[in-house]
């Protein structure tokens, strides 16, 4: 049985002494880390967190113990979202936590040591492997919403790069280039017709130069994607003239059999601009 009336009463006497003598074994001289503040807002919240903490694990040795568990993880994953220990290293957090375990089973070693007289030593290895399972549940699931957060990051960053690397840029008379640098594979080629249609739209433009000089290589799959936007923009009434073509670029279209007829080229930007400007 690891439910005990008098050890619950124990820890929570000494609650804030638990949470004290964690933060002034800090040492974290890393500025990336929120355990290196020395703003006294910052402190004091680290400090209210870890007592939240430490108050909801003494409820461990007075509750059921699968009661417990369900209402700890819940209130374990809030806390875990905290974002100024989401923007932290895991490393540190996860550092954070074990060494509030450690000062926490020394608290119990305490207790088992004042009552050694009324109490086996397999009721302290109970507390202590209990303890223990608290704490990794609880770096458990801040590793996994740190990672959720990490994934969600990655997902922003990327829908960013990829609305910055497909940019339509309004020039003047409802005319816009669409300049496109580095490497396309086919996701990034699908972004770009989606990004392209929507913003062409958005802006109301008729002609759109679309510049490919920044571009080395371009596959199949490319090929017929920009192909394939040229002819959405004709039906949304946006014309598309393709400028900077590389001899490779047009070899490889060549190869593939795409009908360049219906389509306006130029062989620089600034010839294409002429030619729209001038209709």
């Amino acid at each position: 049985m690891h439910r005990n009336i008098e050890l619950y009463e124990f820890l929570v006497e000494n609650s804030w002494q638990i949470t004290e003598q964690w933060y002034q074994q800090l040492d974290d001289l890393d500025e990336s880390s929120v355990y290196s503040t020395q703003d006294t807002v910052t402190i004091n919240s680290l400090k209210e967190k870890n007592q939240e903490f430490v108050m909801q694990l003494h409820k461990i040795f007075n509750t059921e113990e699968k009661s417990f568990f369900e209402k700890f993880e819940e209130w374990t994953v809030n806390l875990a979202k905290d974002q100024k220990h989401l923007d932290t290293d895991v490393h540190y957090v996860v550092r954070e936590f074990y060494r509030t375990q450690d000062i926490y089973l020394s608290y119990i070693q305490t207790f088992y040591k004042q009552n050694q007289d009324k109490l086996e030593i397999d009721q302290f290895f109970t507390w202590s492997n209990i303890v223990r399972k608290v704490f990794n549940l609880s770096v458990y699931i801040y590793i996994d919403e740190a990672n959720k957060n990490t994934l969600k990051q990655i997902a922003a960053q990327k829908e960013m790069i990829n609305e910055l690397s497909s940019p339509v840029i309004l020039l003047q008379n409802n005319v816009a280039l669409l300049p496109l640098i580095g490497d396309i594979d086919t996701a990034r080629a699908k972004l770009i017709l989606e990004n392209t249609l929507a913003q062409s739209a958005k802006l109301g433009i008729s002609n759109l130069c679309i510049d490919l000089s920044g571009v080395a290589i371009i596959d199949t799959m490319v090929a017929h994607e920009i192909f394939n936007l040229i002819k959405a923009l004709k039906l949304l009434g946006v014309s598309s003239t393709l400028s900077g073509i590389r001899p490779e670029i047009a070899q490889t279209a060549i190869q593939l059999g795409l009908d360049f007829e219906e389509v306006h080229t130029a062989a620089s930007l600034a010839q294409a601009l002429e030619k729209i400007t001038k209709g």
